[in-house]
């Protein structure tokens, strides 16, 4: 007698305030039917779990893939769970930046797709990123980030984010943050070092360190940065007056956003010369130390205050499932 062979198995991990409950688990389950799948497992976020606990009860389930759909800080957490297990990860947008989908080149839009995708054969690998942030009273943590991790103004504007705002008009709610935020602003001294380089201190508004760099609308904030280049790449913000901020921003939409995506602007580009509002480095880790506790985000979510931030880049930590054919020479 000939025993059947062992059918496949895929997890959705999702935040039932992100998403159509019903719909998504009904669409999950008639495409695992199509595709000869057993009934999928469904494992939902809460206040108490991001979903790092999820993942790690779909992992010890054996089951074959996992789906993720929530915001941005989801796909974190579940990221952070599945990182260097092999198993692959299916990203469903779902949220208000879905900044990882975005950089990946995603389908916004189409569930169905990437539910296609998780249940078909195309994986690809990438990197991310971990931060391990220590306290005022120097206990130390460490979380995975997929996007951006930032000290200072960038994670103040999030907490000064409005929820109501958030939910109602997307990811634009950030603009009122940031204007929230820059009325009372002001610099703060850090220290900063990229792999055994050289120290720096000085003032600065905000440091990004990134695993991937493009925001919503297109915007380059760091446009060297490849989720498939093993390298980490870390933006120091600081600017100096009002015309600095003008620079802050000629730079990061004009130059990065714009001039960068044609021969003729690149040749502006060189020939204009460097911003000191913006300053560019690139390594394998990279750390940032303040003099006193400062706001801390990962991947939009705020994280608290601490007095250090040291990070590093994990190359091909994370295998995505991604649309037969997807182009990956770009990520």
């Amino acid at each position: 007698m000939t025993t059947p062979a062992l059918r496949r198995q895929a997890a959705l991990i999702y935040n039932p305030i992100k998403v159509d409950e019903k719909r998504l688990r009904a669409s999950v389950k008639d495409l695992s039917r199509e595709a000869g799948w057993e009934h999928p497992a469904f494992y939902t976020t809460t206040i108490e779990d991001a979903g790092q606990a999820a993942t790690a009860a779909a992992l010890e389930r054996g089951v074959d893939v996992v789906l993720v759909a929530g915001g941005d800080g989801t796909v974190r957490a579940v990221s952070e769970a599945i990182a260097n297990t092999g198993v692959p990860l299916a990203i469903l947008p779902s949220g208000t930046g879905n900044l990882l989908a975005r950089n990946l080149g995603l389908p916004l839009g189409d569930p169905a797709e990437m539910i296609r995708a998780a249940l078909g054969d195309f994986r690809h690998p990438i990197d991310i990123g971990w931060a391990k942030l220590t306290r005022a009273d120097a206990t130390e943590s460490e979380h995975a980030f997929v996007v951006l991790a930032g000290i200072g103004l960038d994670a103040d504007m999030i907490a000064n984010t409005r929820p109501d705002l958030k939910k109602s008009v997307g990811w634009i709610a950030y603009v009122d943050g940031a204007a929230r935020s820059l009325a009372t602003a002001k610099p703060f001294r850090a220290v900063h070092q990229v792999d055994e380089g050289r120290l720096h201190s000085t003032k600065v508004y905000s440091i990004l360190f990134a695993n991937c760099g493009t925001l919503p609308a297109g915007i380059a904030l760091i446009p060297d940065a490849s989720v498939t280049d093993a390298t980490l790449d870390v933006a120091v913000i600081q600017p100096t007056g009002v015309l600095g901020w003008l620079g802050v921003w000629r730079k990061i939409w004009w130059d990065n956003s714009v001039l960068r995506r044609s021969r003729a602007g690149r040749r502006v580009l060189e020939r204009r010369g460097k911003d000191a509002s913006v300053h560019y480095f690139r390594g394998l880790a990279a750390e940032a130390a303040a003099p006193g506790p400062t706001p801390i985000e990962l991947d939009g979510d705020e994280f608290g205050e601490a007095v250090r931030i040291t990070c590093r880049v994990d190359p091909s930590a994370l295998l995505l499932a991604l649309p037969a054919g997807h182009p990956v020479d770009s990520l």
